[in-house]
């Protein structure tokens, strides 16, 4: 909203501060910080006068209960004031009728709805399994990622190209299949985030320092002088993306501020899977789909250790790791929750400046 204020700079030169995306993405990112500081404090008592709290122990995996005592009734789904935040700001500070943000919109409403409900049949199915099923969800992440895939695949400005990282003329063009790929980037990156915040501040710090490189990278593909001096395919339109990452970095912090070890609220799946999935289809719109694979490698490994785990009780009836996802291999290993934490986002500070190093290596 406030972009198009910069229209009117021959009534007052102030409003032409509002046409560069540097200065809106800062703002986007302020104001998430402060909406969440606001309104985490009236969610953190609404949630527990609805007894909207989380379940702590589960039969599935009961070795895990004696991590899970205190967690339990701790209020669940903060993920509603994290979305609400993000997609507030973005309405404000974004240029809102640009096509990329009116996709990454409607894929951060569109799984944070899906989430909700997930959260939803949890706490009133209790004893009935865990939420939505595995394929229900699989369907609706499937055809937000086919929409958006189809998108992309029929809009002459963009591309059904990707790019290798290190490798400078190395291109495929997956033409039709792009489709698939980008349902299959929904997938990965909105589940490898959900199963990744199960300790206190662990997904929400790595998405924290993901959508900041995501930001740099957006603002770099969508700038032309940037783009032609990293040898970088320029898209235009894709740096008010910067923005969205902006607002999805303030979010995070401003639940980090609750969220943090010991967390007096959890995000719950209406903010994991949007969170992950919006990150995954921002890179999808800058053409850095398999950069993201470095850029989330903590959350790759999470979501590995579990593929893994599966395969290998499935084929040999053993186990690799005592339990998965990894953080909790390291809880049973006697790894305090406060030193996995930082330790993961120690690892995604490094992955995230491996991943910026490699604009210049190519």
């Amino acid at each position: 909203m406030f972009y198009y204020l910069s229209q009117l700079k021959g009534l007052f030169s102030g409003f032409n501060l509002f046409r560069y995306i540097t200065f809106r993405a800062g703002m986007a990112g302020i104001t998430t910080f402060l909406l969440c500081l606001l309104l985490g404090p009236f969610f953190i008592r609404k949630l527990k006068e609805w007894k909207i709290k989380e379940i702590a122990k589960r039969e599935d995996c009961p070795g895990l209960d004696k991590f899970q005592e205190s967690k339990e009734g701790t209020p669940t789904m903060g993920g509603i004031f994290i979305i609400s935040s993000v997609l507030l700001s973005v309405l404000l500070w974004a240029d809102i009728f640009n096509p990329y943000i009116i996709l990454t919109f409607l894929t951060c409403l569109w799984l944070a709805i899906l989430g909700w409900v997930d959260d939803y049949s949890k706490l009133t199915r209790r004893g009935k399994g865990r939420g939505l099923s595995t394929k229900t969800k699989l369907f609706w992440e499937i055809l937000l990622g086919c929409f958006v895939g189809f998108y992309i695949y029929l809009n002459p400005q963009t591309s059904t190209q990707i790019d290798i990282p290190f490798l400078k003329n190395v291109i495929f063009n997956l033409g039709i299949f792009y489709i698939p790929f980008v349902a299959l980037v929904v997938i990965g990156t909105s589940n490898a985030v959900n199963l990744t915040d199960g300790l206190d501040g662990l997904a929400i710090g790595c998405v924290l320092i993901v959508s900041m490189t995501l930001a740099v990278l957006s603002y770099v593909t969508g700038h032309v002088q940037f783009s032609e001096y990293l040898l970088l395919p320029f898209i235009s339109g894709t740096g008010e993306l910067t923005v969205f990452c902006s607002a999805i970095a303030g979010a995070s912090l401003g639940f980090l501020w609750f969220n943090c070890y010991p967390a007096t609220i959890f995000m719950g799946d209406v903010g994991s899977l949007a969170l992950g999935g919006t990150l995954g289809i921002i890179a999808v719109m800058i053409k850095k789909e398999l950069l993201l694979i470095i850029l989330g490698g903590v959350f790759v490994w999470e979501c590995a250790s579990v593929i893994i785990q599966v395969i290998s009780f499935k084929t040999t009836g053993k186990r690799v790791f005592k339990m998965s996802p990894f953080h909790h291999h390291l809880q049973l290993s006697d790894w305090k929750e406060s030193k996995i934490i930082i330790r993961f986002w120690i690892v995604a500070i490094v992955l995230a400046m491996a991943t910026l190093m490699t604009l210049k290596i190519r």
